[in-house]
């Protein structure tokens, strides 16, 4: 019978971290096209267009991720997902139709749009439904497939981008295959994955604890039951039913501003933040200029690039199996300090013009670390630190942070490269993580094996 409870809930969580799946997908699929639609559009030469491609998604992202908490708390979890899945169908084909760049970038808008739902509903859906003392691990299943989605996106780009020869003109390029219709067949590609999450999505259950907060307490005894039985469904009830009953006042966004959630929401948008602001995106984003500046050719860029999704599944896989046994804050720990180490010796090797192997193997390390530690836990944290009431526009609200912090990397990071070097720009990331880690040492606390009305009870005060 617990084998077939935990198939189950390893069936419903793995369809809903296929939101995660297409957020890599489509995140990291246009770092792969960017030589190529960048000479299609003619914007070569242009920083700031070229910085308004790679970011104008994050907009989208931004207004997703402050829509999904109050849609999926008014419509619930399940509705709101099968959207976000009907958008990576039409941003998936609509990218790869543009003719025009203003039209390229609408429909990285509507992916951006998509994106905002997934991060915040995946992690948090299966949060919800995750008995506690698995939680962390469910929870990790989404950051799995996130970085199988980026796997996916390099492997889809390397295989379908012609070799290019390292003396090619930006006129070669432009009138070459990849120029005129490979880079499209990469955001195609995409609309695989993106129809079977919409289709699978319809079979999902419904958010247990959202169906029991709504007033519908039969339907959510009996997911719950189905999930781990029937005295796992009591006693989750009985949790959520007295977590309701302490509140003082109702859910959503001015709640947030209530002095009770002040600690816990503070917690959760540094952390976002930190995930992003550690510099790790960059990476995966400006990929190209990277190796390109350790002295790779083009061919040899999108080949180093899988090297690094390779290393960010095995290393997800890895926090995935340590998470509920070392603990949230441990492996953030670990991380923020870890990657101060590793941005130290980054940055020396550009500043000492240290290249080809031996930077490709800090590259790896920092991913590596990344992938182990606050790719994982940060999404852990805050799916759970937040109230059940409130849980919906507290993830909005962190995954906004999230995103603003991104755009602000994405785009400030041409801008830094350009004024500090490669080699100040990554000793700047190493400041913030390393600030980062001693926030992470004084205020976050440990939330291993503790149900999420365990934790709400600590923290709210």
């Amino acid at each position: 019978m617990k084998t077939k409870t935990n198939l189950y809930l390893f069936l419903i969580a793995l369809i809903s971290a296929m939101g995660g799946f297409l957020f890599g997908y489509d995140w990291v699929v246009i770092g792969g096209a960017k030589p190529f639609y960048e000479q299609y559009f003619q914007i070569a030469d242009s920083p700031s267009l070229q910085g308004w491609a790679m970011s104008s998604a994050l907009i989208g992202c931004l207004i997703g991720a402050l829509s999904a908490g109050k849609l999926s708390d008014k419509l619930g979890r399940k509705p709101i997902l099968i959207l976000a899945a009907g958008l990576f169908i039409c941003t998936a084909v609509g990218t790869g139709a543009a003719d025009t760049f203003g039209l390229f970038n609408v429909f990285r808008l509507i992916g951006g749009f998509a994106i905002g739902i997934a991060s915040s509903l995946s992690p948090m859906y299966i949060a919800e439904i995750a008995p506690a003392h698995l939680r962390g691990r469910f929870v990790s299943i989404n950051q799995l497939t996130v970085v199988l989605g980026i796997l996916s996106a390099q492997i889809v780009n390397w295989q379908i981008a012609e070799p290019v020869a390292d003396h090619a003109t930006a006129e070669m390029i432009r009138l070459s295959w990849n120029g005129q219709m490979g880079w499209r067949w990469m955001f195609w590609a995409m609309v695989v994955p993106a129809a079977l999450f919409f289709v699978f999505s319809f079979v999902l259950p419904e958010s247990p604890r959202w169906l029991a907060s709504s007033g519908y307490k039969e339907k959510a005894f009996g997911i719950f039951a189905k999930i781990g039985g029937e005295a796992h469904a009591r006693e989750e009830l009985a949790a959520i039913e007295a977590a309701a009953g302490e509140k003082t006042v109702e859910g959503g966004f001015k709640q947030l501003l209530h002095p009770s959630m002040r600690k816990i929401l503070l917690i959760g948008v540094v952390m976002a933040v930190l995930q992003q602001w550690c510099g790790i995106n960059v990476i995966f984003n400006y990929a190209q200029e990277i190796f390109m500046a350790a002295g790779y050719g083009v061919s040899d860029v999108l080949m180093n690039i899988v090297v690094t999704g390779v290393t960010n599944v095995i290393f997800t896989v890895l926090a995935m199996c340590v998470v509920d046994r070392w603990g949230r804050k441990a492996l953030t720990l670990f991380g923020a300090f870890g990657l101060t180490l590793i941005y130290a010796f980054m940055g020396a090797a550009y500043w000492f013009h240290i290249s080809g192997v031996m930077l490709l193997v800090i590259v790896v390390a920092a991913i590596a670390c990344y992938a182990m530690t606050l790719a994982t836990t940060m999404w852990v944290i805050i799916s759970e630190i937040f109230p059940n009431r409130i849980r919906g526009v507290a993830m909005s609200v962190c995954t906004f942070a999230l995103w603003a912090a991104c755009f602000i990397l994405t785009y400030t990071f041409p801008v830094l490269n350009s004024g500090l070097g490669a080699a100040g720009t990554f000793w700047l990331y190493g400041i913030i993580c390393l600030a980062g880690g001693i926030f992470v040492w004084r205020r976050l606390p440990e939330t291993k094996g503790k149900s999420l009305e365990e934790i709400e009870h600590e923290l709210i005060q």
